[in-house]
């Protein structure tokens, strides 16, 4: 990925042209957000962790190190939807967008992690 920038968003901060791509990663449709207030262009919902892993996680800050391990060996099982958001970023912005309220511990902090040790 070249000089290709990705961000991450909550889903409920409204779009902006910056965004670029964006890309919902959670696996459930976040709650009270219509399609056409999101905004999103793709959801990649099986790039989220598993439903197990998740509700195992729970948002627990104390879990986040193993939640990442645990996430990242599930990534790496996933090559051809890693492959499509580094394509996109490639090409231009992408903005990966979650609905966690904990803004730095979450699967999409996690999966801005995992791509940009990909390049």
């Amino acid at each position: 990925m070249t000089k290709t920038k990705i961000k991450i968003k909550r889903v409920y901060e409204a779009a902006d042209a910056d965004d670029g791509t964006r890309v919902l990663v959670d696996r459930v449709w976040p709650r009270g957000i219509a399609k056409e207030k999101l905004k999103a262009d793709l959801w990649m919902k099986d790039i989220a962790p598993s439903t197990d892993l998740r509700k195992w996680f729970n948002h627990d800050r104390s879990r986040w190190e193993p939640f990442k391990e645990r996430y990242f060996t599930e990534l790496a099982k996933r090559p051809a939807l890693i492959d499509e958001l580094v394509q996109l970023a490639s090409k231009h912005t992408i903005t990966l967008l979650y609905s966690a309220k904990d803004e730095t511990c979450n699967q999409a902090v996690a999966l801005l992690e995992y791509l940009q040790s990909r390049r």
